[in-house]
């Protein structure tokens, strides 16, 4: 009988130690993203401030208020938590050093607070009404209507903001020296952050990868316009730069003019040039390869736009969208306003010579 039982309470234990795996197993699987490059599939509504990418030097030496506001700011605005993180270590040692200017006044060089901004730079003021016209980063990161520079939540968020503005997260090196001109800096505050990180590494938001674009359905029309996606396409991850045209960075009108060059098609390099120059084509009859232009940017207008994507599928385009717009890659147009059109530059009737020329040589 009491063998009976013990195989009885055994069997018990069992289902509910299966029981208790099958109830936990999804919590885990939502609690611990998946590290892109690790092998699944990575989230594309995550950022790098939802990796978990936590080092034990980061675990002992950032208090937890300040590690908290890294991780949610760098979420917030988009940039790597442990760079935001090693800026405010190498400035006040997250908030702990008690030099002047760190807690009340500003230092030698008119710096202040935990991030040490230059009042200038904040907004003129070190404690600002929110919300207020101002230029800087004054910020209220934590909603009591107030921008004050000696306010962790504040001025984490502000710097956060600062090294978006200026090429964040992609090119972190040109971000950081705009936040101190000096490259030794730059070279300090990135060896922290390494340091930061579990895997010693910096990485890009996961929207960066292409794996995070919009599914692509269409095929070409045909052989050539295959070869253009492919090349516009390979550039997915890249950063925008203004007059960029590769192979590191591009703009909007210079992923385009690279793309049709690769095939051996030569049509005008800005958008000015390329709205005029393609056929137009009707709302709804695009198609992969033509362009589709938008109503953007200074010195444009409806007969003058300033921002260009390619189509890829009908609904999507592939665009340089910005310097603070995030990586390159595949977005929708259909939900985007001013739109001005739609042209074809392979029915440029020197595009159709190119071509004519190319099959004949």
């Amino acid at each position: 009988m009491r063998t009976s039982r013990a195989r009885i309470v055994l069997i018990g234990a069992l289902a509910g130690l299966v029981l208790l795996t099958l109830v936990m197993a999804p919590m885990l699987m939502s609690t611990f993203p998946t590290v892109l490059g690790g092998g699944g599939a990575a989230s594309c509504e995550e950022t790098p401030a939802d990796v978990d990418d936590l080092s034990q030097t980061a675990a002992s030496d950032i208090p937890e208020e300040y590690l908290d506001l890294y991780k949610k700011n760098g979420q917030r605005i988009g940039v790597q938590w442990n760079v935001l993180a090693a800026v405010g270590k190498r400035e006040t040692n997250h908030g702990r050093s008690t030099l002047p200017g760190v807690s009340s006044g500003t230092n030698s060089a008119g710096a202040a607070g935990p991030m040490q901004f230059l009042i200038s730079t904040w907004g003129g003021a070190a404690k600002i009404k929110i919300p207020s016209q101002f230029n800087g980063y004054a910020s209220d990161g934590d909603g009591d209507g107030w921008a004050d520079v000696y306010n962790p939540a504040d001025a984490i968020l502000g710097a956060a903001k600062m090294l978006k503005r200026n090429g964040a997260p992609e090119d972190i090196r040109q971000a950081l020296f705009v936040y101190n001109r000096a490259w030794w800096y730059v070279d300090q505050v990135l060896e922290i952050a390494k340091r930061y990180a579990s895997t010693g590494e910096l990485v890009l938001p996961p929207e960066a990868d292409p794996a995070c674009d919009e599914p692509l359905v269409d095929a070409a029309p045909n052989e050539t316009v295959a070869k253009i996606l492919d090349y516009a396409l390979a550039q997915r991850g890249k950063p925008y730069l203004w007059g960029g045209t590769g192979p590191d960075a591009f703009d909007c009108s210079g992923i385009i003019y690279m793309a049709y060059r690769s095939v051996g098609l030569s049509i005008p390099r800005t958008t000015f040039g390329q709205w005029p120059f393609g056929v137009r084509v009707s709302a709804g009859d695009e198609q992969p390869g033509d362009l589709v232009f938008f109503n953007s940017g200074p010195g444009t207008g409806p007969n003058r736009p300033g921002h260009v994507g390619m189509v890829v599928t009908k609904g999507k385009m592939i665009e340089a969208r910005c310097r603070l717009c995030g990586p390159i890659k595949v977005t929708s147009y259909t939900e985007r306003s001013g739109i001005v059109g739609f042209t074809r530059p392979l029915e440029n009737e020197a595009v159709l010579d190119q071509l004519r020329r190319q099959a004949q040589g």
